[in-house]
């Protein structure tokens, strides 16, 4: 939703200027915590806490944060609390994806979404990653999928750009080609 992204944008960028000036770790430590308790505060059963007005803040605070696996630093669970003051926890999927985005553009890298009809082993993977790597330009980190309805080839997607070299393209291409013949 647009409106939710506008709303995470400064909470994002906060949150990755203290990431970025802490002491307490690395971005890549702080970056797989923001992605954990996007994934927490997209929970279900975390949303429907979160929306009770019944459940003091406090209570909500430590609740969210006995759940997080990773080490939580003092900066962190300021930051929670601020969102349970402002009523915004769950917008903290939005708020990790954001983060991860400007991760991602600091580091000069972007995620690529590989669709392959059939599974890849390590081999073939790696050989892709390292030639869209070279044609991006940028270090790319690879999330595949299965999609057994593109009958062979793969689709890729970084940020905007799309190649689709899968068979289910081609004959897509192809009925269009004959039908506007």
């Amino acid at each position: 939703m647009a409106e939710t992204a506008t709303i995470a944008r400064p909470y994002a960028e906060a949150l990755f200027r203290v990431a970025s000036e802490s002491s307490a770790g690395n971005l890549g430590a702080w970056s797989e915590l923001v992605s954990e308790m996007g994934q927490v505060a997209a929970n279900p059963d975390m949303k429907a806490v979160a929306d009770d007005p019944n459940v003091p803040g406090a209570k909500l605070v430590e609740l969210f944060l006995s759940v997080l696996k990773s080490p939580v630093s003092d900066e962190a669970r300021r930051f929670v609390q601020l969102l349970v003051d402002n009523n915004r926890l769950t917008v903290m999927p939005d708020i990790a994806e954001q983060f991860h985005a400007l991760k991602n553009a600091r580091e000069g890298s972007s995620d690529v979404e590989i669709t392959s009809a059939f599974p890849l082993e390590d081999g073939q993977l790696n050989d892709l990653v390292a030639a869209l790597e070279r044609k991006f330009g940028r270090k790319l980190y690879a999330q595949v999928a299965v999609d057994p309805s593109l009958i062979g080839g793969v689709s890729v997607k970084v940020g905007d750009e799309v190649l689709d070299t899968s068979v289910r393209a081609r004959l897509a291409a192809m009925q269009t080609a004959l039908t506007a013949a």
